[in-house]
């Protein structure tokens, strides 16, 4: 869907053809001409709402089914599934992904059910599978889930929760309506845990760790639990994941996503967005929330009529590995690998410690993606940890939207610019980079054994 127009021409086209009908016959039923029901099933042109009142009256149709590619996430969840290291020798475009989409959706769900079947079907899969299980879930959705993002708005309107009040509101809240007070323990009374519910006792304990914004989260976290449960019972029931551990992490993901939005209103969010320019640490300041808890908002700006930029955020470790990775409505085939790209901000960032990084990037073997992408990057520390438990959060931007970004400022944004990375050395064709530990997957190497070059793999590239 784009700006409410509905282009769903296959599937008209499937339902002509089960009523038997030719375009002729259907064009006269539903009112309009041959030729212009020929360029609605070529999806060149939208189903208008008289069109489509029509095709639901007089075909007792389920309207639902105009849009089966929301089932597998739209372009972005089929490019996502495309841009597999499996299929990268292949140099699958963002357009062809579009017209496989847009031709054949059939086809397509039929090749998105494979891909994510494809993992080891047994009932207790392993960890990594149901994570990866529950980010698929998230991401068919691109993390905006409206209804949860309504009721939280609503209940954050009940509480009148404000910068100046809301650790009091939270409090007041569990108090009132669930006779759960809030204490602070020890951590040497709670050396392993950083929340913990004693019904007997009715409190919501929470470890001395948690600064002010991660103790708010963990109190609106079961505020959610509580107030929000069927809802996200239903979400959790209708996204018919197999595996319990999937179920378990797509439901602490909803429960976290309502917390969120309970803290961070949508409206009223996005305006402070927008009259910053995104700015992290004024947004941080006036919500009262982490750098981490402001990034994981910002991918989930997608009410229709009132959108936000469409930000991917992905937290890595020193070793480069993904911890979380949430596209939206971004687009980003970045995030499709096992491990990122060295020359990325995300582990400079790991030097400067608290401290907001910017880059703009160039990614190779995005194709069926955007390229080209402003970056942020900061590190955090795991919340209630005693140790060095440090991540970094990266957040990006396709570039051409970021113009008006507060971090953008001084920075060049144009393609000349902007540093050329990979998804992982394995993934990357770029030639010559220093950085390179491991050879192009798919590709021979060129041993030459009179001359060497920069880098011990030389290889010529697709």
């Amino acid at each position: 869907m784009v700006d409410g127009s509905i282009f769903a021409g296959p599937a008209l086209r499937r339902l002509r053809k089960r009523e038997g009908m030719t375009q002729a016959g259907m064009a006269a039923t539903l009112g309009i001409s041959p030729s212009y029901l020929n360029l609605i099933e070529r999806n060149q042109r939208p189903l208008s709402a008289r069109v489509l009142v029509q095709v639901i009256e007089q075909f007792d149709f389920d309207p639902r089914n105009l849009r089966e590619e929301e089932a597998i996430g739209g372009v972005e969840g089929l490019a996502r599934r495309l841009a597999d290291e499996r299929f990268s020798d292949l140099g699958i475009d963002r357009d062809e992904v579009s017209e496989f989409l847009a031709t054949t959706p059939q086809a397509a769900a039929a090749f998105a059910r494979l891909y994510d079947n494809a993992a080891p079907g047994s009932t207790a899969a392993g960890g990594d599978d149901a994570l990866s299980a529950s980010r698929r879930e998230i991401e068919r959705w691109r993390n905006h889930f409206a209804d949860l993002d309504h009721a939280a708005e609503q209940l954050a309107d009940e509480m009148r929760l404000s910068r100046s009040d809301i650790d009091a509101a939270l409090t007041e809240r569990l108090r009132e309506k669930h006779q759960l007070s809030v204490r602070i323990l020890p951590l040497d009374v709670m050396p392993g845990a950083i929340r913990r519910l004693d019904l007997h006792a009715r409190q919501l304990q929470l470890s001395e760790m948690l600064d002010r914004s991660s103790r708010n989260f963990q109190i609106a976290l079961q505020i959610a639990q509580l107030e929000q449960r069927e809802a996200i019972d239903n979400l959790v029931a209708g996204a018919q994941l197999t595996d319990a551990s999937a179920r378990q992490l797509f439901e602490r993901h909803l429960t976290g996503y309502v917390a969120a939005a309970l803290l961070m209103p949508y409206g009223r969010f996005l305006r402070a967005c927008d009259q910053t320019g995104y700015d992290l640490t004024v947004l941080q300041r006036r919500f009262g929330t982490s750098f981490e808890q402001v990034a994981h908002r910002l991918t989930t700006l997608q009410r229709v009529g009132q959108r936000g930029l469409p930000f991917f955020m992905a937290r890595v470790d020193r070793a480069g590995q993904f911890s979380k990775r949430f596209s939206g409505a971004s687009g980003a085939t970045i995030l499709e690998s096992e491990a990122s790209c060295p020359l990325w901000i995300a582990h400079e960032a790991f030097e400067r410690r608290g401290e907001l990084c910017v880059q703009a990037v160039m990614v190779d073997g995005a194709d069926a993606g955007p390229a080209h992408w402003f970056t942020m990057a900061r590190t955090v520390e795991a919340s209630g940890a005693t140790g060095e438990a440090r991540f970094a959060i990266i957040l990006g931007v396709e570039a051409r939207l970021a113009g008006d970004l507060a971090a953008t400022k001084g920075e060049r944004l144009d393609e000349a610019g902007a540093q050329p990375i990979g998804m992982g050395c394995a993934r990357c064709q770029i030639l010559g980079c220093r950085q390179r530990s491991l050879p192009p997957r798919g590709l021979p190497l060129h041993i030459d054994r009179i001359v060497r070059g920069l880098t011990p793999f030389e290889f010529q590239p697709l």
